[in-house]
C-alpha cells in the first residue's frame, strides 16, 4: 500500500478529531499548534517555525493568515530585514488558555482509541519516517 496515502489518510483523521474538540475554543488544530511553538519562544523567526512545524513558508503565511486575522499573533518585520518574527498577542494567550483544556481532552480521546502501547509504538515510527523522509534542501 502507499505510504504517502495512508500517512495522508490518517493524518485526515486525526486532524478531523482535533479540530472537533478544539472547535469550542475558535482554533483549529494547525492554528493551536503554532500558536504553542509561538508562545513556547516568546517570539520565533518564520523561517525557524515553518521548519519546526515542518511545512514550508507558503504554507506558514497560510496558516497564520487566520491567526493574524483574529489578532491572535502579531508578525513584525524589522526594519530592512528580510524576515520576519511571530510573537503571540494577549488574545492569542486567552485563546491558548481556553484551548488547553480542549487539546488535553482530545489527546485523550485519541489515546484511548488507539490504545497507549500502540500510540507508543506509533511515536517511535513517526520518528523514524521523519527521520528517514527526504529534507527540503534534499539531504
Amino acid at each position: 500500500m502507499c505510504g504517502c496515502f495512508n500517512l495522508r489518510r490518517a493524518a485526515r483523521a486525526v486532524t478531523r478529531l482535533y479540530d472537533q474538540v478544539l472547535e469550542p475554543g475558535g482554533l483549529r488544530s494547525t492554528g493551536f499548534v503554532a500558536l504553542v511553538l509561538v508562545e513556547a519562544e516568546g517570539q520565533i523567526a518564520l523561517p525557524r517555525l515553518a521548519s519546526d512545524l515542518g511545512i514550508d513558508r507558503s504554507t506558514l503565511t497560510r496558516n497564520l493568515a487566520p491567526l493574524r486575522r483574529e489578532g491572535l499573533v502579531e508578525v513584525v518585520h524589522p526594519g530592512v530585514a528580510r524576515t520576519g518574527t511571530a510573537r503571540v498577542t494577549a488574545k492569542g494567550r486567552a485563546a491558548l488558555k481556553r484551548c488547553i483544556p480542549l487539546w488535553k481532552q482530545a489527546q485523550a480521546q485519541f489515546e484511548a482509541r488507539v490504545g497507549a502501547d500502540e500510540w507508543a509504538r506509533l511515536l517511535v515510527g513517526l520518528d523514524s519516517i521523519v527521520r528517514a523522509a527526504p529534507q527540503r534542501n534534499g539531504h
